[in-house]
């Protein structure tokens, strides 16, 4: 059985993380192909033990979903990348088998039939998976009696042949098996680019660059405020320097611009950060410094 984690606090509701998959020894060199050696410098100081390997150099990784209880709802922030998928291009997420519904069930007490929403930050592999399970040879919504919520940027994109192109290859039928079976079903409602406001509690933030529509996730219960990032960042070193974009970051001038308001936001607001490949407890704190921004596990 897996290590239960923390359940974090914002007002009342509580935020659980239930792992899906660790990603060990990590190349910083293929996360970040366009930094320079020189800006890694010293960075393995300020890091948590956690984010890199014995060696100090490769990352740690983390692929999960965020377990949300509001006193009226169950939420579901983040899918994973699934079982059973094909994605021979990509073959970390080919044909897996992980236990994570059994962990849901066991870590956070979620049954499938239970949960009543499902939030996407965006639609990428790694992010949509569990949306669906493969029965009789189809795919069918994991969460029969949710309501799945995403940016409709993302699925007229990602359902496109714009998307079908050389950065996307590795994530190609990720729209068909996890994303369209959820709308045929009619149970998504879609977010449209301005973001806005959901259920009272939750609003979308657009944090467009890493993908077409991404939408960071702000909840807030009085003056306590937490953020979902998705993958406007994908390790603290981003937040060391916050300028890199990694290798699969779409459109790398938005994203760091996206980035760099994310930042900025949790910093003046205090706000808990959950990240999505963020090792450890994948949550914490941004602070402002006279020369950027550092980061603390919650």
């Amino acid at each position: 059985m897996m290590r239960q984690h923390k359940v974090h606090r914002i007002g009342e509701v509580t935020i659980q993380k239930v792992l899906e998959q660790s990603l060990q020894n990590v190349p910083k060199s293929f996360v970040y192909p366009t930094a320079k050696p020189e800006e890694f410098e010293g960075i393995a100081a300020r890091l948590a033990a956690v984010d890199l390997e014995d060696n100090q150099d490769d990352l740690v990784q983390s692929v999960h979903t965020w377990v949300v209880r509001t006193p009226r709802h169950l939420v579901l922030i983040d899918t994973g990348s699934g079982n059973h998928k094909q994605r021979p291009l990509n073959p970390l997420f080919h044909e897996q088998n992980i236990p994570f519904l059994e962990r849901l069930r066991d870590e956070a007490g979620v049954d499938p039939a239970d949960v009543d929403y499902v939030f996407n930050t965006h639609l990428h592999v790694d992010h949509s998976g569990w949306n669906t399970v493969i029965d009789n040879n189809r795919w069918v919504p994991t969460f029969p009696n949710a309501r799945y919520v995403f940016p409709r940027r993302e699925a007229e994109y990602y359902g496109s042949p714009a998307s079908h192109n050389e950065v996307n290859v590795p994530s190609r039928g990720v729209f068909e098996d996890s994303v369209l079976p959820v709308i045929e079903a009619g149970l998504v409602d879609f977010i449209e680019p301005d973001g806005g406001h959901y259920l009272d509690i939750f609003r979308f933030i657009p944090t467009c660059g890493h993908s077409i529509g991404h939408m960071s996730i702000q909840l807030t219960w009085g003056n306590e405020t937490a953020i979902f990032g998705g993958d406007v960042l994908h390790h603290p070193i981003q937040v060391l320097r916050p300028h890199l974009n990694t290798v699969f970051c779409e459109f790398p001038g938005d994203a760091a611009a996206s980035r760099e308001r994310i930042l900025r936001q949790l910093a003046d607001d205090h706000a808990l950060y959950c990240a999505t490949h963020f090792a450890g407890s994948s949550a914490g704190y941004v602070a402002r410094t006279d020369h950027g921004y550092t980061w603390s596990y919650a």
